[in-house]
């Protein structure tokens, strides 16, 4: 079904006119009028909103109208923005400590190296259940990402 090129309504493929913001639509029935022209699917680019974190989800949050799209897009920016964030936090911090003295060290291993690796772990775990779950068409939901993602989104 197609979707409103400015709003992201579905609306029928006949329709002149969107019914809920009154964007003109596309007369021709070839033309498509979404990202969808060409050739993306919702569910291929709902997996790309996930493919390099939180860059594609912020490219693909401002060009895409679809709210599925817009929705995966959103949660990506979140979840990936917020690792990220919080990598260069613990980097921060702890690399800090190993200069002035390495107060965290304890035979090589430090407290930080560890925390990194996890979120390194997690962001893993979450790309690829990311990108599986919008190929799959699911509205797959992180926990308090996905909250923040359909304010954001526009729910």
């Amino acid at each position: 079904m197609p979707h409103c090129s400015k709003c992201g309504t579905a609306v029928a493929s006949d329709t002149a006119f969107c019914p809920n913001c009154g964007a003109a639509q596309s007369a021709s029935p070839g033309v498509p009028t979404s990202p969808a022209a060409a050739g993306l699917s919702e569910n291929v680019a709902g997996l790309l909103c996930y493919l390099v974190g939180w860059i594609t989800g912020l490219i693909f949050l401002l060009i895409d109208k679809r709210p599925f799209v817009r929705f995966h897009a959103a949660q990506s920016l979140v979840t990936f923005g917020a690792l990220n964030i919080l990598s260069i936090i613990i980097g921060m911090v702890f690399g800090m400590g190993m200069m002035f003295g390495g107060s965290f060290s304890w035979t090589g291993f430090t407290v930080g190296a560890l925390l990194l690796r996890l979120i390194d772990l997690a962001c893993l775990i979450v790309w690829i259940v990311g990108m599986f779950k919008a190929y799959q068409h699911e509205r797959f939901r992180i926990p308090i990402a996905a909250d923040l993602a359909d304010q954001i989104a526009g729910k």
